[in-house]
């Protein structure tokens, strides 16, 4: 039994989003072949449901380019999500142009949406990758976040 629903994400991703085998085009199969392949009715559920959310904040405006030496301040429930290390990606990654403002706020948003105490940097990878997966007009991006999840490298160092 795999231990959350990132995990579902996760293979859901290498096994129909990072390649050309489509999923079946049946829900219920589907979730047949995540339920055989050890994952909870639950977990498969919030995976779904995470992915139509996604889906459905890709039709949000730009932000309109922030001023230099602007900062992203983290809420109370945010802080408690993502660690200082987590929090440490997502501004490593903003500064070496992998995320755009818009790109980082929906990382976060679906981030916080996760229902489990806190997110892994290794966790946040995966779905920094799903959201600039889905966002149109950042395949470089995209392709270099691809990297980044299957290289043993550390991303940053401190």
């Amino acid at each position: 039994m795999y231990d959350n629903m990132v995990d579902v994400l996760i293979y859901l991703y290498e096994n129909y989003m990072g390649d050309d085998s489509p999923p079946p085009s049946d829900q219920d199969a589907l979730e047949d072949e995540l339920s055989e392949a050890g994952f909870s009715r639950r977990e498969i559920g919030q995976a779904l449901t995470w992915l139509d959310e996604l889906a459905s904040r890709m039709d949000t405006p730009e932000y309109p380019s922030r001023d230099i030496g602007a900062m992203r301040i983290y809420t109370d429930t945010e802080c408690r999500k993502l660690d200082l290390d987590a929090r440490g990606l997502l501004l490593f990654l903003e500064q070496s142009a992998i995320l755009d403002p818009l790109s980082r706020e929906l990382v976060i948003d679906r981030a916080v949406a996760i229902e489990q105490s806190s997110i892994s940097v290794d966790e946040l990878k995966w779905i920094v990758l799903l959201v600039l997966m889905n966002r149109p007009g950042r395949e470089s991006a995209f392709s270099q976040m691809e990297d980044l999840v299957y290289s043993d490298e550390p991303v940053y160092l401190h």
